[in-house]
C-alpha cells in the first residue's frame, strides 16, 4: 500500500471518569498488540460518525454516538499504510462490551499513564496532546 491513496480512518475518543477507552490489536494482526483508539476505516459513502457507529458495534458490541471532531492526524507508516485519522468525541450506549476478535483486549487509562511505545504510531501525537491538556 506504500505510495497509494490514504486510508481514511475514524477514531473514537471515549472518556469515563478521566480515563480513555483503548483497545488492543490482536496478536496476529498488523501492528500486533498495539493499543489504539477504537474505530476503523471509513467506507465509501460513510461519514466519520457513521463509520464509528458501525466500527464500535462490530468491535465492542455497543452503540456509539459521535459528537464533535477533536483533531485529525496524517501518518505514513514506513513500508505500510498511509492513514488520515479523524478523532471524534463519542458517547456509548453501554459499557458492557462484547469484544470481537478485532479487540484483543479493552482498557480504560488516563492519558498521561499510557506508554507511547505501546500505542499505534498514528495515535501517539493526539494522545500526547490529550495528556498535556488533561
Amino acid at each position: 500500500m506504500t505510495g497509494g491513496a490514504r486510508v481514511r480512518v475514524a477514531a473514537a475518543v471515549v472518556w469515563r471518569d478521566g480515563r480513555l477507552l483503548l483497545i488492543q490489536r490482536p496478536p496476529d494482526a498488523v501492528f500486533a498488540l498495539q493499543w489504539e483508539f477504537p474505530g476503523g476505516k471509513i467506507e465509501p459513502g460513510e461519514t466519520p460518525a457513521e463509520a464509528l457507529a458501525r466500527e464500535l458495534r462490530e468491535e465492542l458490541g455497543v452503540s456509539a454516538t459521535a459528537h464533535e471532531e477533536l483533531g485529525a492526524s496524517i501518518h505514513d507508516y514506513r513500508g505500510g499504510p498511509r492513514v488520515e485519522i479523524t478523532f471524534l468525541r463519542c458517547t456509548l450506549g453501554s459499557y458492557d462490551f462484547t469484544p470481537s476478535r478485532a479487540a484483543h483486549a479493552v482498557r480504560w487509562a488516563a492519558p498521561g499513564t499510557i506508554a507511547p511505545d505501546t500505542v499505534l504510531e498514528a495515535d501517539r501525537e493526539f494522545l500526547a496532546r490529550l495528556a498535556a491538556t488533561g
